[in-house]
């Protein structure tokens, strides 16, 4: 998880420039969907890809917070 948030980090201005608002997710330092919502972001990515292996992020400032939400945490 720790390369996928630093690539967010890394690259947070020019995501919220693209994706401001929006819930990305991150695997293998790409952006491999993009969604309205984190139970959306959610349930995809575990529909593709194995737990612990991807990050869900909701592209917002510093000053919004930011959310980071890891895919091995699990949304009821």
């Amino acid at each position: 998880m720790d390369k996928e948030y630093k690539y967010y980090m890394d690259n947070q201005k020019k995501f919220l420039e693209k994706y401001s608002g929006k819930v990305i997710v991150i695997k293998d330092e790409s952006v491999v969907g993009v969604y309205d919502d984190e139970p959306s972001a959610y349930q995809d990515a575990i529909s593709k890809f194995e737990l612990g292996t991807f990050l869900i992020q909701r592209c917002v400032s510093e000053k919004e917070g930011i959310q980071t939400f890891h895919s091995r945490v699990i949304l009821h």
